[in-house]
């Protein structure tokens, strides 16, 4: 009996110990991490502010490689929203959303030093009111750098169970930020170093259209004058195949780069015609999409390996390896577009479409926008063609559409969503001095005037 009330006597104490002990632990947890990355503070903003690359960088898929991840709400900034199940217990079922941003994504410029995100968590660790808070502020000589303050925050009120939960912060809660971080840095090397932060740009859904193209080529340093030459020489070939075709061209000139390297710059020039139907070597064909080509054992595009392979490319009626339809020697027809496309708007010289294109290859990596820039080529559209005097002078600048193909994107940008307009066809007096860099879509009057064909 003296045992059994021994016992009794030590637990008890064992009990007022513990009850001291969790009424004097903090009421609150706090746990956070640092990493500086080289890259622009609108770049990083934009990743955290929305949850379509989360799966890419949090350690829940290196837990647990079959976690299902499940995206609502909306598709960016504050209300955004991920939630996950896994039977790993690890894992488990849980959630995310974005409760602020601050400032909002369209007063970030190069001007801006800091940016708050909040993250409201909701899963089976202890406490309340748990939440993430991603403190981003710029840093570098030139601005080039950002700090992100990763935290984590959680309130255990009364509860002294909770309470005890504090001990083990550094653990789930301070590898989810550690191992967070560490693959975001990854994410973030992806995606091409460049600001984008004045590009306006659209999600538009594209429309199947037949088009005649001739695929062909510019050295990098013959400039704008090459890329005039080798466009107006395919326009003339289009337009001659048109005619025997017994079709009308019914737009503008298409560009759809293939390969803008740093010598020679690769591309298809197109013009949309207004029928799918063509009568080519006496028989009549219907147009389809082309499709990529077989791969080789590197996994590059397979080239035609004889002779006759090469041959057969070239005759009329047949199919290129794109199964594109072969009019002639040098002028395929194919149907294009179809789909949705992230869509910027560039006033200037050719000199500034290249920058664009990288912009919104850049914007829908941040945006988690799935492109394929082999299978859907990006391309652009000259709108608006460029007006001189009669001293040679532009009097008007040209205006070009630029399309990046895109996939598992939502149906509006934030700045879509916002009600921001791309910028208005220029028609300013004079370009920019030559030499000078491009500037991004819409930051400037005057276009860039440059020694090549893309700077």
């Amino acid at each position: 009996m003296m045992r059994v009330l021994e016992f009794l006597v030590a637990l008890v104490i064992v009990v007022v110990i513990g009850v001291v002990a969790a009424v004097v632990m903090p009421g609150s947890g706090h746990v956070d991490r640092s990493l500086v990355v080289g890259k622009d503070l609108r770049q990083v903003y934009d990743v955290l502010n929305n949850m379509r690359r989360l799966p890419d960088y949090s350690v829940l898929r290196s837990y647990d490689p079959h976690v299902e991840f499940k995206l609502s709400g909306k598709s960016y900034g504050p209300g955004s929203e991920l939630s996950w199940n896994s039977s790993d217990p690890k894992v488990g079922d849980g959630g995310l959303t974005i409760a602020s941003a601050t400032p909002d994504f369209d007063k970030i410029d190069s001007n801006t030093k800091k940016a708050s995100i909040v993250w409201n968590l909701d899963n089976d660790w202890r406490g309340m009111d748990k939440h993430f808070t991603l403190d981003l502020e710029r840093q570098g000589s030139r601005g080039q750098l950002t700090n992100i303050l990763w935290s984590y925050d959680v309130d255990y009120g009364w509860n002294l169970i909770n309470r005890f939960a504090n001990l083990y912060i550094h653990g789930d809660p301070d590898a989810f930020i550690q191992f967070g971080l560490n693959n975001l840095q990854n994410v973030l090397a992806s995606v091409p170093n460049i600001d984008y932060s004045t590009l306006i740009p659209y999600i538009v859904k594209t429309q199947q259209t037949p088009v005649l193209l001739v695929p062909t080529s510019m050295l990098r340093k013959d400039g704008l004058d090459g890329l005039d030459d080798a466009t107006n020489k395919a326009i003339a070939q289009i337009q001659a195949a048109a005619k025997k075709l017994g079709v009308n061209v019914t737009g503008p000139r298409i560009l759809f780069t293939t390969n803008y390297g740093d010598q020679t710059y690769t591309f298809d020039v197109a013009m949309p015609i207004d029928t799918s139907s063509l009568t080519v070597n006496g028989q009549s064909v219907q147009l389809t999409a082309p499709t990529p080509p077989a791969l080789d054992a590197s996994g590059a595009p397979a080239e035609a390996s004889t002779a006759a392979d090469a041959a057969t490319d070239a005759t009329p009626g047949s199919r290129d390896r794109f199964a594109r339809l072969v009019v002639d020697s040098n002028v395929r027809a194919t149907l294009a577009f179809g789909g949705e496309a992230l869509k910027g708007v560039w006033n200037g010289t050719f000199a500034g479409v290249p920058q664009t294109r990288d912009e919104l290859k850049a914007y829908a990596q941040t945006h988690g926008y799935k492109f394929d820039d082999v299978v859907n080529r990006s391309y652009d559209i000259l709108v608006t063609p460029e007006v001189k005097d009669a001293g040679g002078n532009i009097t008007t600048y040209a205006k070009y559409e630029i399309y990046l193909p895109i996939t598992d994107a939502p149906e509006k940008t934030p700045e879509q969503e916002a009600g921001i307009q791309p910028p208005a066809p220029d028609t300013g007096t004079a370009p920019a001095a030559s030499g000078t860099a491009p500037a991004p879509a819409g930051t400037s009057a005057a276009p860039a005037a440059a020694a090549t064909a893309g700077k």
